[in-house]
């Protein structure tokens, strides 16, 4: 989150030379898909000539880690630059600096716009984070599935179990009961803050 507003935070500024490259960070990493992120990471990075191999919990960290600041560096530059000019203006009138008017005047009121879409961020995260199971990470949804596969051995005669509706429900219920409060909570943000 830290990396994602710092640098949404830098594209702002006009003339920085590293506005390119950190429009480019921003670009490949949202329009990557996350699992295509995580492939590169888990499987193909090893393979370059740096040879370069993580666990597969540690590349499914840096892959959202990648994801998950370009999203927040997107949100970051809506929000600041969502603020008035009128608003740089009268700071500079008041004799703030570039630092000044952003810390005192422009960031204080870009954060209570992008408090919304970083907790929806945040929601969207965590269900993103299933697909680390895709690269062997052991989360709920692949020990739901490891279990389901373990109660799939043929039960005694005469004897039916389904246990996959319950194991695949309670896993839903999980998300659900996490991802539905930070929703609720982003919308009524969203109502109050902006």
């Amino acid at each position: 989150v830290v990396i994602g507003i710092a640098l949404g935070t830098l594209l702002t500024i006009r003339f920085l030379p590293l506005r390119a490259p950190i429009r480019l960070y921003i670009e490949v990493w949202r329009g990557l898909p996350l699992i295509v992120t995580l492939f590169l990471i888990v499987y193909a990075l090893p393979q370059t000539t740096f040879h370069v191999t993580f666990q597969p919990w540690v590349g499914a960290a840096i892959g959202l880690t990648l994801w998950g600041s370009a999203q927040v560096a997107e949100a970051t530059r809506g929000a600041v630059e969502s603020i008035p000019r009128e608003q740089h203006e009268a700071a500079a009138a008041l004799g703030f600096g570039w630092l000044g008017r952003h810390v005192f005047v422009v960031l204080p009121q870009a954060g209570r716009r992008l408090l919304p879409p970083l907790v929806s961020l945040m929601a969207n995260v965590i269900q993103n984070t299933t697909l680390a199971s895709l690269v062997g990470v052991t989360d709920i949804l692949f020990a739901a599935k490891q279990q389901v596969e373990r109660l799939a051995a043929p039960p005694p005669a005469g004897q039916l179990e389904q246990h996959g509706f319950a194991i695949y429900g309670a896993v839903l219920v999980f998300f659900f009961l996490i991802s539905f409060p930070l929703t609720r909570l982003a919308a009524f943000l969203e109502r109050r803050l902006v």
